[in-house]
C-alpha cells in the first residue's frame, strides 16, 4: 500500500502530519486513483471530535492498518448577518402572508357577490352598484399588494382582469352591458 503524506498549516500541530492510504501506488501518471481512508500514521492517535464549534480530543489506540477519521468541522450557529435575515425573512413572510389572504378574501367575495347576482332572475341594473364598491377595494388592495411587492405586477394585473371579466359577464347575462355604452364612455 502507498502512503501519500499531506501538510495542513490550518490544523493543529496534532492534526498536520495526516496520510492517506489506498489501494494503488501514488505515481504522477496515476492521479485519479481512489483511497480508502485517512488516518495518522502512528499506532496511538487523537480521536478529535468536533462540536458547536469547538474542537475536543481524546487518545486512543488504534488497529495498525484502516483507521477511518471523520471531521465535520461546520459551525452550527449562523452568523450575526445571517441570523438578522432569516428574522427579516420571516417577518416577510407573515406580512406577505397577511396580505395575500386579504386579496383572496376579497376576491372571493367579489365573486360571491357576482354569482348570487348572476342567479337571481328579476335583478336591476342597480344592484350592480354594491358589487362595484366591492371590486374597487379589491383593486385597491391588490394595488397596494404590487407596490410593496408582495404580488408580482403582471399577477395583480392577472387578478383585476378576473374580477372585471366576471362582472362583465354578469353584465351581458343580464343584459346591462352593451358595446354603445362603453363606446361613449371611451
Amino acid at each position: 500500500m502507498a502512503t501519500l503524506s499531506l501538510s495542513c498549516l490550518a490544523l493543529p500541530s496534532k492534526l498536520r502530519n495526516l496520510s492517506l492510504t489506498g489501494p494503488s501506488s501514488c505515481s504522477s501518471s496515476n492521479q485519479s486513483s481512489t483511497f480508502k481512508s485517512l488516518g495518522f500514521s502512528t499506532n496511538l492517535s487523537h480521536n478529535y471530535l468536533f462540536s458547536n464549534g469547538n474542537l475536543s480530543m481524546r487518545t486512543i489506540e488504534r488497529p495498525s492498518r484502516h483507521l477511518s477519521v471523520v471531521c465535520e468541522a461546520a459551525p452550527t450557529k449562523k452568523a450575526d448577518s445571517a441570523a438578522k435575515r432569516a428574522r427579516q425573512a420571516e417577518k416577510r413572510r407573515i406580512y406577505n402572508k397577511s396580505r395575500k389572504s386579504e386579496i383572496k378574501t376579497r376576491m372571493k367575495k367579489v365573486l360571491e357577490a357576482l354569482d348570487v347576482l348572476k342567479k337571481k332572475t328579476d335583478a336591476t341594473s342597480e344592484e350592480i352598484v354594491p358589487v362595484e364598491k366591492l371590486i374597487a377595494e379589491a383593486y385597491s388592495v391588490i394595488d397596494k399588494a404590487v407596490r410593496v411587492g408582495t404580488l408580482h405586477r403582471n399577477t395583480g394585473a392577472r387578478r383585476k382582469s378576473r374580477l372585471a371579466r366576471r362582472k362583465k359577464a354578469v353584465e351581458i347575462h343580464h343584459g346591462w352591458y352593451t358595446l354603445a355604452a362603453t363606446v361613449n364612455a371611451v
